[in-house]
């Protein structure tokens, strides 16, 4: 995890429910307007004594029902935190009797055990098979802050995938409108009606017949990264869903975010969280670097 102070910070103290700061810094404190009028109205904002006293971290229902799981806790902090999802766990519930294990089931647990009423709030989403990062935010302001930081393309997401064949291009951008399959009902296509999407890829290794691609989203369309390289001739190892065919020890398709990048809620500093290779994709990875010699 690399951090780098992109402003100085507003500083506060917290007590329990409360962030207490001087008085005096409360025009620089990141609270949109809305937000602060709500915070004002409910008696939320209090100055006393030259201290302002804002009620940011209210306790909260979960949302999702607590349940144990090994996830790893990547980043965390008063204001987001970063979940490190394993391969076949899918970031939330799809349906109300949905009995799965999912990650916000885990994270809810998280919450739990260490005392946090906190409600479970993912700020994006990956493909249950896609194993990398998550992004939560622990409170109202934080949800505020980061879907505007998501809609400003201010959150960026770096993934590796191994592929069939080897790309001609060393780097490129893939653009290329992305809509439903009506032949396939889990399935995306391209499409020129669809939604726009863009993908930028770099090869960083190429071995006999596939490569290792690090891709990054510009924008975020279901299974777009999985459509768009498909298309491009080069579908994902494992990726049966559009083209891909298995490899032994991978039983999924082979894509994990590696990164996730965002500015922070409060501070505005950049924070960059790494999430190590799955077991098995780095064994398929290893695998074709055998091959090579």
């Amino acid at each position: 995890m690399e951090r780098i102070m992109k402003k100085a910070a507003v500083p506060y103290e917290r007590r329990g429910e409360w962030a207490v700061l001087p008085a005096s810094r409360a025009d620089a404190a990141p609270i949109p307007d809305k937000l602060q009028k709500q915070l004002k109205s409910a008696g939320e904002w209090v100055e006393q004594a030259g201290r302002l006293h804002i009620r940011l971290f209210p306790a909260e229902s979960l949302r999702f029902s607590p349940v144990w799981a090994a996830i790893d806790i990547l980043y965390e902090d008063d204001f987001c935190l970063v979940a490190n999802k394993p391969a076949g766990m899918a970031v939330h519930p799809t349906a109300p009797d949905d009995a799965a294990i999912t990650l916000a089931n885990a994270v809810a647990a998280h919450y739990e055990s260490t005392g946090q009423a906190v409600r479970v709030r993912h700020i994006h989403r990956l493909d249950a098979d896609t194993t990398g990062p998550v992004l939560y935010a622990k409170n109202p302001l934080a949800q505020h802050r980061l879907d505007e930081a998501m809609r400003q393309k201010q959150i960026t997401r770096m993934y590796l995938a191994l592929v069939h064949g080897r790309p001609r291009e060393h780097k490129g951008t893939i653009n290329a409108a992305i809509g439903r399959d009506r032949h396939h009902p889990k399935r995306r296509r391209i499409s020129p009606a669809g939604q726009p999407a863009v993908t930028h890829f770099t090869v960083v290794e190429s071995f006999r017949s596939a490569a290792l691609l690090r891709l990054q989203l510009e924008t975020g369309r279901t299974h777009q990264i999985r459509v768009h390289v498909s298309a491009q001739g080069h579908p994902i190892l494992g990726d049966l869903l559009y083209g891909g065919k298995p490899m032994a020890g991978l039983a999924r398709q082979a894509l994990h975010g590696a990164q996730l990048a965002f500015p922070h809620p409060w501070t505005g500093e950049p924070i960059a969280v790494e999430a190590p290779m799955a077991a098995d994709m780095q064994q398929a990875l290893n695998a074709l670097r055998g091959q090579m010699d």
